[in-house]
């Protein structure tokens, strides 16, 4: 028997943020999903109407009002259920005020309608992602990991680390996410990060500044 083929991710950024969103599908299926419909959301349908894609389910990695702005016109589209962790819920539901912040308008977004748990799984075809909670960049921040791969949000980004200066933020708590969840994966998973390109959990742990200093050392273990 043939080995299974692991995710088709294909990256999204838009919008004054640079906020990557993903459409992760199953190439033996065509059934995925969308991971964090920002700014550039209509980039990302037009992606799964020419590629024949069905969608299951919109996922949310967390609430940041970038990474959550085009859920609406997502959810109108496919009609698909969204996924988010239960602790970025109030977080979720304020995303026009935050909107405001920025001197922008953001409709009010869809209500979740599954919420997501450490450990669960997200199935797709033949492909699944597990659910874990990192927290410290947003209390409710998760991150999926497949076959190889992982969409890790604003945990970890090609040579730096989210910020913790926002709501929910908190810096030892986010060291202990990545090491726990992102730095305990094989060398060669590929990392797809809310903002920025792709890298690996290889190249991180030697070459991020933020992360290859604490290499052996007790204070975030």
């Amino acid at each position: 028997m043939s080995p299974r083929a692991g995710p088709v991710v294909e990256r999204f950024a838009g919008g004054g943020f640079g906020e990557n969103g993903y459409v992760v599908s199953c190439p033996t299926t065509k059934r995925g999903i969308l991971i964090d419909p920002g700014a550039g959301v209509e980039d990302m349908l037009a992606a799964v109407r020419n590629g024949g894609i069905q969608i299951e389910a919109i996922v949310l990695t967390h609430a940041h009002l970038d990474h959550v702005d085009g859920v609406g016109r997502a959810k109108r589209e496919t009609g698909v259920p969204i996924h988010l962790h239960p602790d970025d819920e109030a977080m979720y539901r304020q995303t026009p005020a935050q909107a405001q912040w920025f001197g922008m308008e953001m409709e009010a977004p869809p209500p979740v309608d599954e919420f997501l748990r450490e450990g669960e799984r997200v199935r797709f075809g033949e492909c699944e992602f597990e659910v874990f909670h990192t927290p410290g960049h947003s209390a409710g921040h998760v991150i999926l990991v497949g076959d190889g791969v992982a969409i890790v949000g604003d945990c970890v980004f090609a040579g730096s680390i989210g910020r913790t200066d926002l709501p929910g933020g908190d810096f030892q708590t986010l060291m202990k996410s990545i090491r726990a969840h992102i730095l305990s994966l094989p060398d060669e998973t590929v990392l797809y990060s809310g903002h920025g390109p792709e890298t690996t959990v290889g190249h991180e742990r030697v070459a991020n500044p933020f992360l290859a200093p604490q290499l052996g050392g007790s204070s975030f273990a």
